[in-house]
């Protein structure tokens, strides 16, 4: 499931962290990034070495197979940690009391690595043999301050429309007539609702909150680099009114025009799959952990015959990304050159000799061009492979602080906050953990 970084949560995560600047258990010293300018052979023996990995509870089965290849590949041995949930929080509060592994899973976005301290804690991976091989979304990933502190092995999540092809057929609606902007997407929801009455335009989801945010987001993709820059150094404001009319439109245009289920408030992830299978829903924007919920239940065949996908923006047919968890992996200074440099080597294994291997067992699409996506996956997560190099990334990629807009559209569904108090909300608690991290201009 898609996780979501509890903003206010980590405040105190990041100061903690923060205190280990002077600890002595903290590793510290300057890492240039050497041992990547010299060629790194993957499978080179390895023997006696033990690395160990920190997971969250729910992933400590993602690395399972390239784990095991290396360890045969190399003699060495990895053992996987899981961190309890919040897995967010919790990692941050371990590093500040001077325990670390030697590589972990972690969100490789603008926004969540910093609360990790990559600059101290982290080994530099630029040159890696790898990095060359990503697509360019993937290596826009995994950077603080033009250093890259993130090795990108799955591909970020994508975001976009899941729609039930019976519903779209009862309601005469052809791929011609697929959305060019978030206007015309709404459009398409009054549509259905005319022409299908039974069916809920849209299933949005209340009761976990997470994915309240989505609909607001794609109404943010005209913001251009600059003012995200300028948000960044406290210069431009979440209380900004193209800020404050996307989430008027959700409230008014969308759920106050019932264009989304009567259960909206207290509907789940997991009956919003349900629902677009069965019909009862003809909509879902989600991320492709939407795209998991159903192949986890039906068959490719049974997926391509039932449902479609396309990208939506603001004013535009085009998808967004999303980074997550396990997107990325880092790796400690531990003051172990041996261990360090084991670290870099599995990394080049992943990446290297093993990466068809590894996304032909976890189905899931290839992050490197040079390497084909498996065969037999369904046409709606070939579409989203076919939107990633194009994608715009949601704020989580583009602000240095990721607030959780949800929890006050959580508020505001339940008539606790009006538009422009959420957005007040959300630039408070961004500017409040941003001068917790002492970000520059805060």
């Amino acid at each position: 499931m898609r996780r979501v970084l509890p903003a206010l949560a980590l405040i105190c995560a990041t100061a903690l962290t923060a205190t280990a600047c002077s600890d002595a258990t903290s590793a510290g010293g300057d890492d240039t990034g050497g041992a990547a300018k010299t060629k790194v052979d993957p499978t080179a023996r390895l023997d006696g070495v033990k690395l160990t990995m920190w997971t969250a509870q729910n992933t400590v089965n993602a690395p399972k197979q390239v784990i095991e290849a290396f360890e045969k590949a190399t003699g060495a041995k990895v053992e996987t940690q899981p961190i309890p949930d919040p897995y967010e929080q919790n990692v941050p509060t371990k590093l500040a009391a001077g325990d670390r592994p030697d590589l972990m899973f972690w969100q490789p976005s603008i926004s969540t690595l910093p609360f990790i301290q990559p600059q101290r804690n982290l080994l530099t991976l630029d040159g890696e043999p790898w990095e060359a091989k990503l697509g360019d979304t993937e290596r826009s990933l995994g950077m603080i301050g033009g250093k890259r502190y993130a090795a990108i092995v799955t591909s970020p999540a994508m975001l976009g429309v899941y729609y039930n092809k019976d519903v779209f057929k009862k309601a005469g609606i052809a791929e011609k007539d697929f959305p060019k902007s978030y206007a015309e997407l709404l459009a398409l929801g009054h549509r259905i609702k005319a022409k299908v009455p039974d069916t809920a335009p849209f299933y949005e989801v209340g009761g976990d909150k997470w994915p309240l945010q989505w609909q607001v987001q794609v109404q943010l993709t005209d913001l251009d680099k600059q003012w995200w820059e300028g948000l960044n150094k406290n210069e431009n404001k979440w209380t900004d009114p193209t800020v404050v009319k996307a989430i008027t439109t959700y409230k008014d245009k969308l759920l106050g025009a019932g264009l989304a289920q009567k259960n909206y408030r207290t509907g789940t992830f997991t009956d919003s799959a349900d629902a677009l299978w069965n019909g009862d829903a003809g909509m879902v924007l989600n991320v492709t952990s939407f795209q998991s919920q159903i192949q986890a239940k039906h068959s490719t065949a049974e997926i391509d015959k039932k449902l479609g996908w396309f990208p939506i923006a603001n004013s535009s047919a085009t998808g967004l990304y999303s980074p997550d968890q396990t997107n990325g992996v880092v790796a400690f200074k531990t003051g172990d050159e041996k261990r360090q440099n084991a670290a870099r080597q599995f990394l080049a294994f992943w990446l290297g000799p093993d990466y068809a291997d590894y996304i032909k067992t976890m189905k899931i699409p290839s992050i490197e061009p040079s390497v084909p996506t498996p065969d037999g996956l369904p046409q709606t997560a070939k579409a989203q492979v076919a939107q990633l190099p194009k994608a715009i990334g949601v704020f989580q990629a583009k602000a240095i602080v990721a607030p959780d807009l949800h929890l006050a559209l959580g508020d505001m569904i339940y008539g606790k906050k009006s538009p422009k108090q959420v957005a007040k909300w959300v630039q408070d608690q961004f500017a409040q953990v941003a001068k917790a991290q002492s970000a520059p201009g805060f």
